[in-house]
């Protein structure tokens, strides 16, 4: 299986992202993460879809998406060609007993406590996906209340031809 991250800018109108979801429906293509923003240009938005699937699949999603109207363009990605990152907030159940090992967890994964009562704190991490997953695999072991995750967001990596 093969992971893809698709760069889809669209007609920012009404509909254009039941269309584009209905595509992976009816053709039985799994969505990893879907992140729907405007661009720099409100008429613009940048849908950006992690999916997997083997070769196959992987081209038919990009064809099939370029055959939308509302579609301008299509990127796609492999996770080593962009930068990707996922923003999470988690709130936690904590105890004395717990709350140094958090804190150095925080530090070491570059994580923030952005609110905190007696006994829950929540943290704030942007990073890339496979971090994401990682920072909720270490709290597993304390209490997770609450998850609350973006999806991915990705551009294509820097180089001196860029065009956009």
């Amino acid at each position: 299986m093969k992971k893809r991250i698709y760069s889809v800018l669209v007609e920012n109108r009404s509909g254009v992202l039941g269309k584009v979801a209905g595509l992976f429906a009816r053709r039985c293509f799994n969505i990893d993460s879907l992140v729907v923003g405007e661009t720099d240009n409100s008429d613009v938005s940048c849908m950006t879809i992690v999916s997997s699937g083997d070769e196959r699949t992987i081209e038919q999603i990009e064809k099939q998406l370029n055959k939308k109207l509302d579609v301008i363009k299509v990127k796609t990605f492999a996770e080593q060609q962009c930068i990707a990152r996922e923003l999470m907030l988690i709130k936690i159940r904590y105890n004395k007993g717990n709350r140094r090992e958090i804190m150095e967890l925080c530090e070491i994964m570059k994580a923030q406590i952005v609110d905190m009562s007696k006994h829950f704190m929540m943290i704030q991490i942007c990073d890339e996906p496979e971090k994401i997953k990682l920072m909720i695999k270490m709290l597993q072991t304390i209490s997770i209340v609450e998850v609350a995750r973006t999806g991915t967001v990705a551009l294509s990596k820097c180089a001196e031809n860029d065009e956009g």
